[in-house]
């Protein structure tokens, strides 16, 4: 790498991923506090409390069924047109619609807001995805995507302490009163401050975020110009490995629907965790919300160091299959083997702090994989799709946890269908070989691409000769 192509990549981290990373942890807990806010919803809530698992999982189904529906516009909007705009206007609305679920009163009213936040942040994840390739050479894109994708541990390393004193607001603990303001209970106001961040940053992102490198009047000329010209080298290289595919024939190719299907069996292993997690430790341990909330930080902050790990590695190794699979199937075992019962509950943390580790450090790896085969709008439009069938995984995992919880009173069937979810998704991937192989077909064509272009410099120089010994 030339010392002009490392300084336009150090000055892009610096100037674009913090904004990115903080947006990214509003979104992962403004989508996913619910499953702190609904432990003190069901005693202000009569109506929540018939059903109560059923309720909270069919309310993360039409999140998903919202967000589904904008999924694939969002990427080529960000590839056609704006991700700056486009990402403002994301952060805004989904900031607003979050505040919302402060005035929720009945199960219908919960479904609607969560199908609205779904609609307001769809295209975000999937879309920064797309963005990053117009930034990042595929020798630093696992790199970049793992300093992106960290936001989602941390969110949720730092929000369950910090969304415990929005919860005990109007409540009676050791006898002290905590008074609240405008007598709004303390969820209520857990849901309204955590939804203004995303406003702000919407409105901070519109006027400092840049769309292409040509925009970027932060880099000098000559380092626009070299990290203009290898993302350019980057796309003719796929063109030449893998032929100029349409939007249509990307959206049907094979290895395209199986890595969305292996997304979806991952991501309803995740979220079907993540939703329950809390519930899952107070039934089983019967913990008080302050140490339960200390806990909850613990996971995270393994799948933190898992996904800096896994995708520094993968771009030191280049590899990307065996860096996506092997985590998850670590992961998966270690959520299988939470359903040993009458553990302590230090070594059942343990357990599902390895599962955390498999549901998010192989991140950075999978979504480099897209890439490696598609270009423009085909790899825009393909990641929307693959991140579109994974949100159904999104739906099905906390419903496949809240239905059994309330129909057999235990998570025991949940937690093990979720297991064999992640087995599918590692298997899926260990299936697919491409990784190696386009490795070495970029290698080729990058070779090839060099001393054709030397050529022609050769040629002109040649050709500049001849015309000034004419003269």
């Amino acid at each position: 790498m030339s010392s002009l192509l490392h300084s336009a990549i150090i000055k892009a981290y610096w100037r674009l991923l913090p904004l990115l990373f903080l947006s990214y942890i509003i979104a992962y807990v403004d989508r996913n506090n619910v499953s702190l806010a609904k432990l003190k919803m069901i005693n202000d809530l009569p109506s929540f409390h018939y059903r109560t698992e059923t309720i909270f999982a069919l309310g993360h189904v039409v999140f998903f069924i919202g967000y589904l529906l904008l999924e694939i516009p969002g990427t080529l909007i960000v590839e056609k047109w704006s991700a700056r705009k486009w990402i403002c206007r994301i952060m805004i609305t989904w900031g607003i619609i979050a505040s919302l679920t402060a005035i929720v009163t009945q199960p219908w009213h919960f479904y609607l807001i969560r199908f609205l936040l779904g609609l307001a942040e769809a295209g975000f994840f999937p879309g920064v995805v797309v963005y990053l390739t117009h930034w990042f050479p595929t020798q630093t894109r696992a790199r970049a995507f793992s300093l992106f994708f960290i936001a989602a541990p941390i969110a949720q390393f730092i929000s369950p302490k910090i969304s415990y004193y929005f919860l005990r607001m109007d409540t009676i603990e050791n006898g002290i009163y905590y008074r609240t303001l405008f007598k709004l209970k303390g969820w209520q106001w857990m849901y309204i401050i955590w939804g203004i961040p995303a406003v702000i940053l919407g409105i901070v992102i519109l006027f400092f975020l840049t769309d292409r490198p040509k925009d970027a009047n932060w880099l000098s000329k000559e380092e626009c110009r070299v990290l203009e010209t290898e993302l350019s080298l980057e796309l003719v290289r796929r063109q030449v490995v893998g032929g100029h595919l349409t939007l249509f024939q990307a959206l049907c190719h094979i290895k395209v629907l199986l890595l969305g299907i292996a997304y979806f069996f991952i991501v309803t292993g995740n979220y079907g965790v993540d939703l329950f997690l809390p519930t899952i430790l107070r039934d089983w341990y019967h913990l008080n919300d302050g140490l339960l909330t200390w806990l909850l930080m613990i996971p995270p902050f393994g799948a933190l160091i898992g996904m800096l790990i896994i995708g520094f590695s993968s771009d030191r190794t280049k590899e990307r299959r065996f860096h996506t699979a092997i985590p998850i199937l670590i992961g998966a075992i270690g959520l299988g083997l939470t359903l040993i019962r009458q553990q302590s509950l230090i070594t059942m943390i343990i357990l599902f702090t390895i599962a955390s580790i498999g549901t998010k450090a192989y991140l950075p790896a999978f979504w480099s994989l897209p890439s490696l085969f598609l270009s423009e709008s085909a790899a825009a439009g393909s990641i929307g799709l693959i991140n579109s069938i994974g949100s159904i995984g999104g739906g099905v995992g906390p419903i496949i946890l809240g239905v059994f919880k309330d129909r057999t009173g235990s998570f025991f069937l949940g937690i093990l269908l979720l297991s064999i979810s992640m087995c599918l998704t590692s298997v899926i991937i260990m299936i697919l070989r491409f990784d190696r192989y386009h490795q070495q077909e970029l290698h080729k064509s990058t070779q090839q691409l060099t001393m054709s272009n030397k050529n022609q410099e050769l040629i002109i120089s040649i050709r500049e000769t001849e015309n000034s010994t004419k003269l």
